[in-house]
């Protein structure tokens, strides 16, 4: 091969002499960024070359594809070199000379006015001019597989190159850049060592800086995966989680080829820190452009209600910016969000499905975090709604969580509803008088000890056509259903729903005494041995959340409930027999007030403390003088 023996000047393409400046101090938002698009390229060039021994095994000669960085602290000076496919004296004018041969400066000028980074970097190759953001003077020393000498392009990025023969031992290229008088920090090696981690782990070539190899990770999610080890999979979610690999749940690992191509693999870690009193998760997946570090923390490949999950993305159709420091075109981006997040809740479907005990244990732990997302994921609501879990009257075990789905399954015939009880713990809960009625006719209940969970069936509203309403609710249609072979049937309960004569007189005493407080006081259909309850009116929250609202708001007004009196129970028989002598009004009054106090206080409410305290104690005087 002829080789022209004497340095050749070129000028430039007219767009390079215009917009280099832009390119190499405005288009990336941080300098460290100009090692990553360097070694990137260089690992395009072993890609080629790997292609091209593939193709014809004459150009093997067994050497390791590698990349190299040697920094020169005294001369102020980085090497970047590669052992690829190399470039010829025309590929070094085209690929140096020229940004995306053609068109470019039509495309650059209309893009990057106005501080928009809008190119494809794929598609248009500008990374190599992040190199005069480091330094005052670039030299390329490059040797083709082709060919058997090399050539050195120079350029100081004002607006000419240099190309001259170069006596290159063995093919590839290799990058020196003369660094500017502030730019020392990218001449020492414990700093290019931690870029290179950050951002170039995952190339797939060895990359050295001096004798030490920096990314000994491999990208196992490019691989099949039934190649890849449960240790390996350990390894990688310790690793990229920075937590111990014990502390892994499960994971998944994905590849998809239509209608684009991306790679991921997920990890779930056993214990949510937010339990701990950490504050809330905020780290993100890894988003990667063909094993390239994109972003390390981005938090929208995934909902926020699946926020715990750590892992990667990675997709050489990526639509990036020309800095590849940002996506392009949203849509492919909510593509990948979209089939990402159907994904993990399929496989969570699954695990509660086939494998209970260990889905329970993911639900203690995530589950206040995973039902955030029946409130803002309308599209996947149907989904979510079968992963809720609850406790539930129908296990003596009182530990043990149902879902909707098994609720519905269990539902008495002509029930149309799924009942649910709000308290602060089961124990409480299961001493609500409203429960009685549910009891008698053997109907399932859902214990909500949370009061994130009444909002959340509130948003959900309905499941398989089958509305929420909790049992203190007015409205609840539970003295429709017939008694299952599962009910209570106690003594005191009678066929027939006749009130006693004289139980209008109690019940408007006691109206008379509790004035404003309540909304109705009537006969109950639902009590079986309590003496009263509170219900609800239609459509209100249920006491439990009333209270956690009014803790928060000063302006929350709880709604006025209604006050149910049994009539067969043994206490409202005798205030009837009292109620129509008048020197036992006053008694009377205030054993509906004392009523009322106990229901407040089994709902968690604080009645007045002096009232109560000293109508306790007249019922104790009245009760000495009578012995």
């Amino acid at each position: 091969m002829t080789t022209t023996a004497e340095p050749q000047q070129y000028q430039f393409q007219a767009e390079i002499t215009r917009l280099l400046h832009l390119l190499s101090h405005s288009l990336y938002q941080n300098r460290e960024i100009a090692v990553r698009e360097l070694i990137s390229n260089a690992s395009d060039a072993l890609d080629k070359f790997r292609h091209v021994v593939l193709m014809d095994k004459q150009y093997d000669d067994g050497e390791e594809l590698r990349i190299d960085v040697l920094p020169d602290p005294e001369k102020r000076i980085l090497v970047i070199r590669d052992n690829g496919i190399g470039m010829s004296r025309e590929e070094l004018i085209k690929n140096l000379g020229t940004i995306a041969h053609s068109g470019s400066l039509e495309f650059l000028t209309k893009n990057i006015s106005d501080n928009q980074n809008l190119s494809l970097i794929g598609q248009f190759g500008v990374g190599f001019y992040s190199s005069f953001m480091l330094a005052d003077k670039v030299e390329v020393v490059s040797r083709s597989y082709r060919e058997e000498s090399g050539w050195r392009w120079e350029s100081d990025g004002s607006g000419t190159f240099v190309i001259e023969p170069e006596e290159v031992a063995k093919r590839g290229t290799e990058i020196r850049l003369h660094l500017k008088a502030d730019m020392d920090e990218f001449s020492r090696a414990v700093r290019l060592q931690w870029i290179l981690r950050t951002y170039s782990t995952f190339v797939a070539y060895p990359i050295r800086v001096g004798e030490e190899r920096v990314n000994e990770q491999r990208p196992i999610w490019v691989e099949p995966k039934s190649q890849v080890t449960e240790e390996q999979y350990k390894a990688f979610f310790s690793f990229i989680a920075k937590r111990s690999e014990a502390e892994m749940s499960w994971y998944m690992h994905l590849t998809l080829d239509s209608p684009f191509q991306f790679h991921a693999i997920l990890f779930c870690p056993t214990d949510n820190q937010e339990l701990l009193g950490m504050g809330r998760i905020e780290h993100g997946l890894h988003l990667c452009a063909k094993r390239v570090l994109v972003q390390d923390n981005c938090q929208d490949l995934l909902p926020v209600y699946l926020r715990f999950m750590y892992g990667l993305v990675d997709s050489a159709d990526l639509p990036l910016n020309v800095s590849r420091e940002a996506l392009q075109d949203n849509s492919v981006f909510r593509k990948i969000r979209k089939t990402l997040t159907k994904r993990v809740l399929g496989h969570l479907e699954e695990v509660a499905t086939n494998e209970g005990n260990k889905y329970r244990e993911f639900w203690l732990q995530y589950g206040p975090i995973v039902r955030e997302g029946i409130a803002a994921d309308f599209e996947n609501r149907e989904a979510l709604a079968k992963l809720l879990r609850f406790k539930s009257s129908h296990h003596e075990d009182k530990t043990a969580l149902v879902g909707l789905a098994e609720y519905v399954g269990r539902m008495k015939e002509g029930q149309t509803e799924i009942y649910f009880a709000s308290g602060p713990e089961v124990r409480s809960i299961e001493r609500n008088p409203n429960l009685e009625a549910f009891r008698a006719k053997g109907v399932e209940v859902l214990y909500l000890t949370d009061p994130v969970d009444e909002f959340v069936l509130n948003n959900l509203y309905e499941f398989e056509a089958k509305k929420f309403i909790s049992i203190e609710d007015g409205n609840a249609k539970v003295s429709e259903l017939k008694t299952g072979d599962t009910a209570e049937k106690p003594e005191e309960q009678k066929p027939d729903d006749k009130v006693p004569d004289g139980f209008d007189r109690v019940v408007s005493l006691f109206k008379d005494a509790l004035g404003e407080r309540v909304e109705d006081i009537r006969a109950s259909g639902r009590l079986t041995t309590s003496v009263a309850c509170l219900v609800s009116p239609t459509g209100a929250f249920s006491a439990a959340l009333e209270r956690v609202l009014n803790a928060g708001s000063t302006e929350f007004k709880p709604a006025k409930r209604v006050l149910e009196l049994n009539p067969k129970h043994p206490l409202i028989d005798r205030l009837i027999s009292l109620a129509n002598d008048a020197e036992n009004v006053h008694f009377v009054k205030n054993c509906g007030q004392q009523i009322y106090a106990n229901l407040m206080l089994l709902d968690g409410v604080v009645p007045d403390p002096h009232e109560t305290a000293d109508r306790m104690l007249n019922f104790m005087n009245e009760l000495a003088q009578k012995r």
